[in-house]
């Protein structure tokens, strides 16, 4: 195996011995850096043998009892040092926590509760995940405001031409646009501002900030007076939308837990989902307010803004921005009021500290720039991009968001009234929350990949079933037939959608970047999908006037089957692995990983699943030594 060149290798250079150090630390030396490094043994960069392996693993007692003194007494801890001490040997062999010495009865039974009870966790997490929901709220009510103004606002504007009236053509790009607008702002500016918000405001600014904007532009949006108005009120809100998108779940993600990570950063889809069937709740409530009614749709998008505004600094900053600051301390702080006892959270604080050494020595020093381009050079980070790429695209190739964003009217041309169609798109709402709610478990158990393979299939063949649909005769059953068969295939898909595409991109996303490139990494994926949806949704209502609502639901059914093979191929799966863990999975070249998805892991499913074989799937990943993740000891001693 070969192992990326420590500070100390001959081809290091003074000069980036010093770098190596300072980047870890700070400026000044810091031969626990160096030394740490050194031991190494997993290439990050091209870990071709997939061997995952604890960066503790093998460290003798006395010289890693050594090494974490060193630690506390540079980050100012020695208060802490034996908390510390037994954190390490923690970490160093998790599943032999119960032979520590030194731990007392309520430290080994918060240990054992790690898992047998992993939904215990402390009211700072909780309201934390909390206030990263409502954040979510704001994004799917967001979405959804449009959706019913859809049906008055081009009229009110002038731009509402039918088709085979003079200008339809340039009304139906219009729409889109305004539709679009929350989505080019987000891709453009939004994502982007992310990375500096973050690196100079913290976690916690970044928030802020965009609630700010998704405040007070949806409030002018219920004040305008033409379309470019609105456009560019809209375009204000997707800077919000995208800031907000890009840290909310990378906030998440780094003060949870690896055990509940996925059930509680999947949250966002959660309530982004609560947030529209809210929106659509509030497009049905307003209904028959008059020429007003676009104005309140759009503009009731405020109120679950505003929680989010007062209630953001009242959380726990994450302690990982705080040690990428130097900030260690702090960093402890935040981690004793998101774990449930001291113990955990000094194991937490040495452990990740210890990972992002490694990462450090591989990745060195850069600047917003060098960041984003090496989100595309460094091999380990490019991987990464890859997968998060994939898994965001695709919640745009899948089809979702042209019925969220224009499910009123396509029941409209379902043969619905105004009022049925608002009804109709209430259901999508309702079905697309509720369903998301087994996502909680199961983005943990079966796991992001498995998930994805599972429910892609099946949105493709409920998509095709609602375009054939409209070859319903528009008089069978009394006019309703049309209309109740492609709103039944809607919400079929929904409920194949919201536990499966629906939460996994953006846990993914904010889970799969090393700590040094994860706002920028996260900015990159949010991007992706919004920049799509903003194609999706300019054009939409143009490729539903030329395809016809028939040729647009098997448009996105084909785009379905390919996001599927690109799932297949290049998306690793990521459950249960802490995030720094996650390091040694995306050090597997992608040319190992889509080769062995081939070679193994669908002939496997074949032989099992369709001639019913009894066959055994030889594992890609090989685990070394004891993981962070790994509480399978704690388990053993609750069943003796």
């Amino acid at each position: 195996m070969v192992s990326p060149p420590s500070p100390e290798s001959p081809g290091y250079s003074k000069e980036a011995r010093l770098t190596h150090d300072e980047n870890v630390y700070g400026t000044e030396h810091d031969s626990f850096g160096a030394q740490r490094a050194r031991k190494q043994s997993v290439n990050l960069n091209k870990n071709l043998t997939a061997k995952i392996q604890n960066p503790l693993a093998g460290i003798p007692r006395d010289t890693l009892m050594a090494e974490v003194e060193e630690f506390a007494n540079e980050k100012q801890l020695t208060d802490i040092l034996p908390l510390l001490q037994k954190g390490a040997l923690i970490a160093q062999d998790p599943p032999a926590f119960e032979s520590v010495e030194g731990l007392d009865d309520d430290e080994r039974e918060s240990l054992r509760n790690e898992v047998l009870h992993k939904w215990r966790q402390p009211r700072a997490l909780y309201f934390t995940v909390i206030l990263c929901s409502i954040g979510a709220a704001v994004q799917g009510w967001d979405q959804t405001g449009s959706n019913g103004a859809n049906l008055s606002f081009p009229t009110e504007f002038g731009i509402g031409a039918q088709k085979g009236q003079p200008g339809y053509e340039r009304d139906d790009w219009l729409v889109g646009l305004v539709n679009a607008g929350p989505y080019i702002g987000s891709a453009f500016i939004g994502c982007w501002c992310s990375d500096p918000l973050n690196n100079f405001f913290g976690r916690r600014g970044a928030i802020f900030f965009s609630a700010v904007f998704c405040f007070v532009t949806v409030i002018g949006s219920a004040f305008t007076h033409s379309w470019p108005q609105l456009l560019v009120c809209r375009l204000l809100l997707g800077i919000g939308m995208g800031a907000k998108a890009s840290t909310v779940p990378i906030y998440a993600a780094e003060n949870t837990p690896a055990s509940v990570r996925g059930g509680l950063v999947m949250c966002w889809q959660l309530w982004t989902a609560f947030g529209i069937f809210l929106g659509y709740s509030a497009n049905l409530a307003v209904q028959n307010a008059g020429k007003i009614t676009w104005r309140l749709q759009l503009g009731s998008a405020f109120i679950p803004a505003l929680p989010l505004l007062i209630g953001v600094y009242l959380c726990p900053e994450s302690p990982r921005w705080y040690m990428k600051k130097n900030r260690y301390q702090k960093a402890y702080q935040s981690l004793v009021r998101l774990r449930n006892t001291k113990i955990q959270a000094a194991r937490d604080l040495y452990y990740i500290h210890a990972i992002l050494m490694e990462e450090t020595a591989i990745i060195g020093r850069s600047n917003y720039v060098t960041r984003f381009g090496q989100l595309f050079t460094i091999p380990r980070v490019r991987r990464a991009t890859l997968a998060s790429f994939v898994v965001m695209i695709a919640q745009q190739m899948c089809g979702i968001n042209i019925v969220a964003f224009y499910s009123t009217t396509i029941f409209v041309q379902a043969n619905a009234s105004a009022k049925s169609a608002l009804l109709a798109s209430w259901g999508f709402g309702l079905v697309n929350f509720v369903f998301a709610f087994p996502a909680i478990r199961t983005i943990d158990t079966y796991g992001r990949r498995a998930l994805l393979l599972f429910t892609f299939p099946q949105m493709t063949w409920t998509l095709l079933a609602a375009g054939f649909c409209f070859f319903i005769p528009k008089d069978a059953g009394g006019g309703h037939a049309q209309l109740a068969c492609v709103a039944l295939f809607v919400f079929l898909f929904a409920a194949f959608y919201s536990p499966g595409e629906g939460p996994v991109p953006f846990t993914y996303s904010a889970e799969v970047f090393p700590l040094s490139h994860r706002e920028v990494g996260m900015s990159w994926a949010v991007a992706t999908c919004l920049f799509w949806a903003a194609v999706l949704s300019l054009s939409f209502p143009r490729l539903l006037t030329a395809f016809t609502p028939t040729g647009a639901f098997g448009f996105y059914a084909g785009l379905n089957v390919l996001a599927l093979i690109m799932i297949f191929l290049f998306v690793p799966e990521t459950k249960q692995r802490t995030l720094e863990e996650l390091d040694y999975v995306f050090a597997v070249p992608t040319r190992t990983h889509a080769s062995y998805q081939v070679t193994k892991a669908l002939p496997y499913w074949i032989k099992k699943y369709v001639f019913r074989r009894n066959v055994v799937l030889e594992p890609l990943y090989h685990f070394e030594s004891p993981l962070a993740g790994d509480e399978k000891k704690a388990v053993e001693v609750e069943e003796e």
